[in-house]
């Protein structure tokens, strides 16, 4: 098993997983953070129209502060997590060997994809 914290063990499977270029390219680490928090949010019974509700509702605001909105996701994903009662560990380990295990997948997925584009494929 590698050692470190899990951030660091993710980075070592992004430099695995993906080119160069995808390793520290914000807009698509965003993109595919929010790909994923959207998909959660469904998985939790989150309706499409509540979720165009709160972008609309968000992005009527300033933007925030990233560190502090980082603070924000985690301790709300906690929440989340607990009123689930999922283990948020445990949940996020079982992922990244998930990820590891279909790598090859991944990046062939990620070969084929538009460049620059919000959508997965």
């Amino acid at each position: 098993m590698s050692t470190g914290s899990f951030q660091h063990r993710v980075w070592q499977w992004v430099v695995a997983c993906f080119p160069p270029s995808a390793h520290l390219n914000i807009q698509e680490r965003n993109h595919r953070f929010l790909e994923e928090a959207l998909e959660l949010a469904q998985a939790s019974s989150c309706t499409k129209q509540e979720a165009h509700d709160l972008v609309e509702y968000v992005f009527g605001r300033a933007k925030g502060d990233v560190h502090q909105e980082v603070g924000g996701v985690m301790v709300t994903l906690a929440a989340l997590c607990n009123a689930a009662q999922i283990e948020m560990d445990e949940a996020a380990e079982c992922e990244l060997d998930r990820n590891w295990s279909h790598i090859d997948r991944i990046r062939a997925k990620q070969a084929t994809k538009p460049q620059g584009s919000a959508l997965p494929q």
